[in-house]
């Protein structure tokens, strides 16, 4: 028995057609065995369809295609009538009944699939560096992120970190302790991606109260008190202002809004 061959022809990398083909081979007895499968990838052109086409002819192969642009599938399904090659179109009937129902044109740009797939994973990619690099853990973080917040505590660091990890970027988040010196790496960093996140000493009186409450402590320890927070704002300004960085009062705002302050700054 001669072997099947069959070509993948696509306009991005060409895995959907070869998955698809050996999905359907796999329901044939000892047809995998049998099968010779070639990638055409990246095909943007009649002229390459035209080879594609005759080398098909001559080779006995069975052409299967995943082309999102119209008017090469549109050519690849009447040239493949015209020379007998048999040829199956695993795209365009789901695209055609897809636009049919939400009565919209596709965009019409390959790969899509494959970035869609790159974004995932870079988000992926940065909430895990934001775990690694929360709250000052590790210090190399702050040379390998595109982003370092720096700020005393209960100023929203690790939340908005991972606000901004879902936005695909590495954040390193530092807090700042009159008691320990900060990393060095804080002053060998590109100023211009560290931003320091301050409060009124008022309002971060009141969260820290709520939080011991939440811990079920007293409400009055030397965390929550005036002199002491105030012991750290001044200590937290000595810093950035060694970094050379800009500085967010978070006083009122939300996650988002100090995120988007950031996002507007880095564009």
């Amino acid at each position: 028995m001669n072997p099947l061959r069959l070509f993948i022809v696509s306009d991005s990398v060409g895995e959907t057609g070869e998955l698809v083909a050996k999905a359907a081979i796999s329901q044939y007895l000892n047809a995998d065995q049998n099968a010779v499968m070639k990638r055409f990838p990246y095909i943007d052109s009649v002229q390459q369809l035209q080879e594609i086409i005759k080398l098909a002819s001559s080779q006995e192969a069975f052409i299967v295609y995943t082309l999102v642009s119209r008017e090469l599938r549109t050519y690849l399904t009447s040239a493949t009538k015209r020379h007998d090659v048999p040829a199956v179109d695993l795209m365009g009937p789901l695209m055609d009944a897809l636009e049919n129902e939400l009565e919209m044109a596709p965009i019409g740009e390959a790969g899509l699939v494959r970035k869609l797939d790159d974004d995932y994973f870079q988000k992926v990619e940065a909430i895990e560096f934001a775990v690694k690099y929360d709250d000052g853990r590790d210090p190399r973080g702050i040379l390998l992120a595109d982003i370092v917040l720096v700020g005393i505590s209960r100023t929203s660091k690790t939340p908005l970190s991972q606000y901004l990890a879902h936005k695909r970027l590495k954040v390193a988040n530092v807090p700042l302790v009159p008691e320990v010196d900060p990393p060095e790496e804080l002053f060998k960093v590109d100023p211009s991606k560290c931003f320091g996140l301050v409060i009124s000493p008022e309002k971060l009186n009141h969260i820290r109260k709520e939080r011991l409450i939440a811990l079920g402590l007293n409400d009055d320890a030397n965390y929550a008190q005036m002199d002491r927070i105030r012991e750290e704002i001044t200590h937290f300004h000595k810093v950035v202002d060694k970094m050379g960085c800009e500085v967010l009062d978070v006083t009122n705002r939300a996650v988002e809004e100090t995120a988007n302050l950031i996002l507007a700054k880095l564009k």
